[in-house]
């Protein structure tokens, strides 16, 4: 498709703007480290990931829909559905895989401590939705392409779906206030700040829920769903219990954090005690 990277870059420069200049206007939370050297940190990896991604990849999940199309791969290419239904099926699908994605990188212990990254932010802004190691965004290529070949979706449900994971990240990250009633008929449709601020908290059964990026319908069907945080999204804290030091929000320490850093008991089969604050 024409112009892909135009249209991307297009959004997420876009969306993250919007995001950005509401937070300044209608902040959630007062910051409790410095958005200096947070912001240096979470856009150094997210412009170091697409590179590495691209490195990695001879062919990206936009080009392989393309190509499954001409060959006809996959699930999708082989029903006959009206073209409207599959970009639909195919952008519902590709949600959910990335909602079963995330329950996996929080299950299986070695997939958490590259995923603990994510987490080990201690303030929730835009920058957050940008903020995953590399190698998570290497694997999460890897089951894109995968289901891409399995489902046969089109090139444009690809691109529909990633302008909208991404611009969807950046927007439940945000650290922007809105109305309870607001949020509460916006979270029928796709998932909120508020929603997702939750997953960020330092409790562990926090931790663990609200695991939608885009749509919030998988957390309710599944059992994941959590509607608040116990202490109040002012009161409650981000983060890991194990990472509390604001020092360590530096770009080389959060590429080696999956190797040096203590995991705790936030994975999902190792989950126990409630962590006290300040570390392990």
């Amino acid at each position: 498709m024409q112009n892909e990277i135009a249209i991307r870059v297009a959004f997420f420069f876009g969306i993250f703007a919007l995001v950005a200049i509401w937070e300044l206007l209608a902040p959630r939370r007062t910051p409790t480290t410095s958005k200096t050297v947070r912001w240096l940190s979470n856009l150094g990896i997210t412009f170091l990931n697409p590179a590495v991604v691209r490195l990695v990849f001879p062919i990206l999940a936009m080009g392989l829909a393309l190509l499954a199309q001409e060959g006809g791969w996959g699930l999708l290419n082989n029903v006959g559905l009206p073209y409207w239904l599959e970009v639909v099926v195919g952008v519902i699908v590709l949600d959910l895989v990335i909602y079963l994605q995330h329950v996996m990188f929080h299950a299986v212990p070695i997939l958490w401590r590259l995923h603990m990254m994510h987490h080990a932010d201690l303030d929730f802004d835009v920058t957050t939705g940008l903020r995953f190691h590399p190698i998570e965004m290497v694997l999460s290529m890897v089951i894109k392409l995968s289901v891409v070949v399995l489902i046969g979706p089109p090139a444009s449900a690809v691109l529909t779906f990633e302008v909208l994971l991404n611009a969807t990240s950046m927007f439940n990250h945000g650290n922007i206030h809105l109305p309870s009633g607001i949020d509460r008929k916006l979270r029928l449709l796709v998932v909120t700040p508020d929603m997702h601020r939750v997953h960020h908290s330092v409790v562990i059964r926090e931790t663990n829920s609200n695991f939608g990026f885009n749509l919030p319908w998988w957390d309710r069907l599944l059992g994941t769903y959590r509607d608040q945080p116990a202490a109040g999204h002012e009161g409650m804290a981000i983060g890991l219990s194990q990472f509390r030091d604001a020092r360590r929000l530096t770009l080389p320490w959060m590429l080696a954090l999956p190797f040096i850093g203590k995991p705790g008991e936030y994975a999902i089969n190792r989950s126990g005690r409630e962590p006290v604050i300040g570390g392990r």
